[in-house]
């Protein structure tokens, strides 16, 4: 296989948070930098790396300040919610902010320094994968007067992102591709930096400064994952299948203990796994396209998750 891949939010711990890590002061007070001047409390990049700033999930990305874009009133809708109060909450507007500060330290275009990661930032030479539409392009016309920008082949999948966000998503590798940035990205020592438990989350989560804990509970990732016999590899796995993927099992509501593994979801399909106990690293790459070229939905994406990874696990000696 040779598919071209959207890695979509796995550019904040591949790209991102490792640039964030090198470049700026963990907890110095950006809330005037960032145009945030009616904040009461500081804005640091260590609340942002690990989505615990209080900002909401999401909002357009239209090239407006997005501290001037938050004094808004906007309808319901999940994207659009309030952070919930004392808990992290996973937003893309945290690593877009990131993005900002990146290029005001340096005064280098946020592509310029991610493609140092070995990734490809869009626009693309070779169209990833086709994954359609997401519920961001209904939340943008609820959020924005401007029209969701045209989608492009050649531009990453989700509405805002096509907008050109920077952070949040925007690059793309084949599966050898991947692998090599990921050796680069182990041996530096990022995941490290990045599995350090630093925020409670809602629904029980816990974020590092930059990647998840993965629970072992039942229908967790990490059911599968802890059963990998320890010892240090470096995976990445390739599905294309665009099937019906059969069901996951149901999440226990109680997430259960931590299974080891830290991880991070990418929206078009694409997974990644590290277990700082031996260095272990396995990438996913799967996209969310269902047989008549439908969106996937989460349950069902789970489930082709589940799929590959339990098909991989079981095969391992």
């Amino acid at each position: 296989m040779n598919a071209f891949y959207d890695l979509a939010s796995l550019a904040k711990p591949l790209v991102t948070a490792p640039l964030a890590l090198a470049f700026l002061d963990l907890d110095a007070d950006r809330r005037w930098a960032l145009g945030f001047h009616e904040r009461e409390t500081p804005l640091t990049v260590r609340q942002l790396l690990s989505h615990s700033s209080g900002l909401p999930p999401w909002r357009p990305f239209t090239g407006e300040p997005l501290a001037v874009q938050l004094r808004r009133p906007v309808p319901d809708h999940p994207l659009l919610r309030p952070a919930t109060p004392g808990l992290a909450t996973y937003s893309d507007l945290n690593y877009h902010l990131l993005a900002d500060l990146l290029e005001a330290e340096t005064g280098v275009p946020f592509a310029k320094l991610g493609a140092a990661s070995g990734l490809s930032p869009a626009p693309w030479r070779e169209a990833p994968v086709e994954v359609p539409d997401g519920p961001d392009a209904a939340a943008w016309l609820l959020a924005a007067e401007a029209p969701v920008p045209p989608r492009h082949r050649h531009l990453p999948h989700d509405a805002n992102a096509r907008a050109g966000m920077c952070g949040h998503a925007g690059f793309g590798a084949t599966a050898s591709q991947l692998h090599a940035v990921l050796s680069g990205w182990v041996a530096s020592d990022w995941p490290e930096r990045m599995a350090v438990e630093t925020a409670a989350g809602t629904n029980g989560t816990l974020w590092g400064l930059g990647l998840q804990i993965l629970p072992a509970g039942s229908g967790y990732f990490g059911q599968l994952l802890s059963k990998i016999p320890r010892g240090s590899f470096l995976h990445v796995l390739e599905d294309t299948t665009d099937s019906e993927p059969d069901a996951a099992p149901p999440l226990d509501p109680d997430p259960g203990l931590p299974s080891g593994w830290w991880f991070h979801l990418g929206y078009t399909g694409p997974a990644l796994f590290y277990r700082p106990s031996d260095r272990a690293c396995l990438a996913l790459l799967i996209h969310r396209r269902g047989p008549s070229g439908e969106l996937l939905g989460v349950e069902k994406l789970r489930g082709r998750r589940w799929q590959a990874l339990g098909s991989w696990a079981k095969g391992r000696p």
